[in-house]
């Protein structure tokens, strides 16, 4: 992997080889077609989210490959749609609120899809925060 380990983002670093090694491969690959830079990093991010799904302060596989939001259907350098942070808005509303049962989501009985979707998304980067020591 052409990245050590400590040069990873902090979520990927508690994250199984698998994530590491899909964002590494996809950042090598931007990085020879972009250059070094954000661009590569939003690349890489891109690639990782067709297979895995933030969950709280990591990621894990998904359940189905597939793009996981509206932006990363539409894909492109100038994607349209909005970016749900590594959540799989794309996921079945059960699976959604099994993740937010799993983060200790309160309220997410009543929730619909998109509150689940907003609510994960917020618990994530709290739970990103908080690891971080932010």
């Amino acid at each position: 992997m052409p990245e050590d380990f400590e040069d990873l983002p902090s979520t990927l670093q508690r994250s199984p080889e698998s994530a590491r090694k899909t964002y590494a491969e996809a950042k090598e690959s931007a990085e020879e077609t972009y250059g070094v830079g954000e661009r590569a990093s939003r690349t890489a991010y891109a690639a990782l989210k067709h297979t895995h799904e933030k969950v709280g302060d990591h990621w894990e596989p998904k359940e189905e490959k597939g793009p996981s939001d509206s932006q990363a259907r539409s894909g492109g350098p100038n994607p349209s749609g909005q970016s749900a942070g590594g959540v799989d808005a794309n996921a079945s509303k059960e699976h959604l609120y099994e993740r937010a049962q799993q983060l200790g989501v309160e309220g997410r009985s009543d929730m619909t899809k998109e509150q689940l979707v907003d609510a994960l998304q917020k618990e994530s980067d709290r739970e990103t925060r908080k690891a971080r020591g932010d």
